[in-house]
């Protein structure tokens, strides 16, 4: 009896947050999908499927998936270049190559990206996003390109302050961000609905009650906008362009999923994500979306937060959340119709200025500004070029800052009696820190005998070790006794210069 009740107990909680989620899920769902330049039912496809596939399936018991708005970017590039159609295709591909990488126990893996990269990524999306539903918080057509964004905002200025209409669609969706910003300070009973529905609610309300002429989301029908891509569009697939797409989809939905799960992990007490399972389930998730021509899928840590502070306690929640989403789809289509644009662009807008860390990056420079270097360039780079070629670069420089900072070597000279001197180097010597190594070696008087010690490095790579060699056997004058090496312990040996008068070829 007490398990029956405790039963009863759990399933009742998990249904409250399954409605939780689902209408914290719903606005997020439509509008990734129009930022995206898709219909908007391929965004509730999406996140039906992170319910009722992806639900069921081992690696996180509590995260919940759907259409990111990290996402966002990547996809309106891909559907721009490649067209609609291609885009099943890519995500089709993107989820096997996820399913691969689960089956091979890649997942681990994941967690060893630095930080600050994926940081640097999420912010440089953020601002991406920002600055192209700002244009769309106006009905106005956004540039192509960060830069182009940027530099077309002093004419969309001009143009809300002269035209009308674009002023009204962009009060609309101000307004959407300020009820956003806002509505945590609400008082608790009003909290119990989502922010986000809340706010695309409000803005809704006053765009019918006032009859305003802006533009609203256009219903397709869920049947209608369901078309799973053809032989053609797989055919797309063998240019150089789209696989980058296919690479790009998979690994950063890779990498926010599994750091999403960190991040629920540590919200709640029950049982741990399964990294590879996780991995291999957001793989069938979007190898699903795919096939259906949807938008690809993530872990999303808004919905998943959402889903464990209503207190749900095992996966019924994340499956209930995809049921009441086809639902919704299927009886009520209508509904999103008279949603107007500007308000889900302010949804995406304050999900954006979110992706920033702003308040996290003043503590990061004053404690480790190589992380917050790696963390600006990533974000300017995905900001100015494009996200798969800023991450690339940001992955770089992570490496070479680790290099650089691994590779710290010191110089200590001592005097014996007799006038030797003892050159100690200790630490890691490698190439990078090779320049100011050889200026404290060639300072050294050439008229001396001279013991460098090389016990206490760590690592020696092979330039330096020719570097050595070489200054070895060339800094003393010809009268004085030859530089004498000691060779490092456990690193490779270094052979002593030959001394004056010995044949080194083995021949008398």
């Amino acid at each position: 009896m007490l398990s029956l009740l405790k039963d009863k107990r759990v399933l009742r909680r998990d249904l409250l947050a399954s409605l939780v989620v689902f209408l914290v899920a719903l606005p997020l769902c439509v509008g990734v999908a129009v930022a995206s330049g898709v219909p908007a039912e391929l965004g509730l496809v999406t996140g039906i499927v992170g319910g009722l596939v992806v639900g069921f399936l081992p690696g996180s018991s509590l995260q919940v998936s759907g259409p990111a708005a990290g996402l966002t970017v990547l996809v309106y590039e891909a559907v721009d270049e490649f067209g609609i159609g291609a885009l099943g295709a890519i995500v089709f591909a993107a989820g096997l190559l996820q399913l691969v990488l689960g089956a091979l126990r890649f997942g681990r893996w994941f967690r060893a990206i630095s930080v600050a990269v994926v940081q640097g990524m999420l912010a440089g999306i953020g601002l991406v996003l920002v600055l192209g539903q700002v244009y769309a918080m106006a009905d106005t057509a956004q540039p192509s390109g960060g830069l182009g964004k940027l530099a077309g905002l002093p004419g969309l200025a001009g143009e809300i302050i002269s035209d009308g209409t674009a002023l009204t669609a962009f009060v609309i969706g101000a307004g959407t961000v300020a009820v956003l910003v806002l509505w945590p300070r609400m008082p608790a009973r009003l909290r119990v609905v989502p922010g986000p529905l809340a706010a695309v609610a409000l803005a809704t309300g006053a765009t019918l009650l006032l009859d305003l002429p802006i533009a609203k989301v256009e219903v397709r029908g869920l049947l209608e906008s369901v078309k799973p891509p053809g032989l053609e569009d797989f055919g797309q697939l063998a240019g150089v362009a789209a696989v980058g797409s296919v690479l790009a989809f998979a690994l950063i939905a890779s990498a926010e999923s599994l750091f999403s799960a960190a991040a629920v992990d540590r919200m709640h007490d029950g049982p741990r994500t399964d990294y590879n399972k996780e991995l291999v389930a957001q793989g069938v998730g979007n190898t699903v979306c795919g096939a259906l021509g949807a938008l690809p899928m993530t872990a999303v840590i808004v919905r998943s937060a959402a889903n464990v502070q209503a207190g749900a306690r095992t996966k019924a929640s994340r499956i209930l959340h995809g049921l009441w989403l086809l639902l919704f789809a299927a009886l009520l289509p209508a509904a999103i119709g008279i949603i107007p644009l500007a308000a889900l662009a302010g949804v995406l807008v304050h999900a954006g200025c979110k992706l920033v860390p702003v308040k996290d990056l003043v503590p990061l420079w004053r404690e480790h500004r190589g992380e917050a270097m790696v963390l600006c360039v990533t974000a300017l780079a995905v900001l100015v070029t494009n996200l798969f070629e800023g991450v690339v670069l940001g992955l770089l420089l992570a490496v070479v800052k680790t290099a650089w900072e691994m590779s710290h070597s010191h110089l200590d000279v001592r005097e014996l009696t007799g006038g030797r001197l003892v050159v100690s180097i200790t630490g890691n010597a490698t190439f990078l820190r090779l320049p100011r190594l050889m200026e404290q070696l060639e300072d050294l008087p050439k008229d001396r005998p001279i013991e460098l010690d090389l016990s206490g490095l760590r690592h020696l790579d092979h330039a330096c070790r020719i570097a050595l060699e070489n200054w070895a056997q060339r800094h003393n004058d010809a009268e004085t006794e030859p530089v004498r090496l000691l060779p490092p312990v456990g690193a490779v040996r270094i052979p002593e210069p030959p001394k004056a008068g010995r044949n080194t070829a083995g021949t008398p």
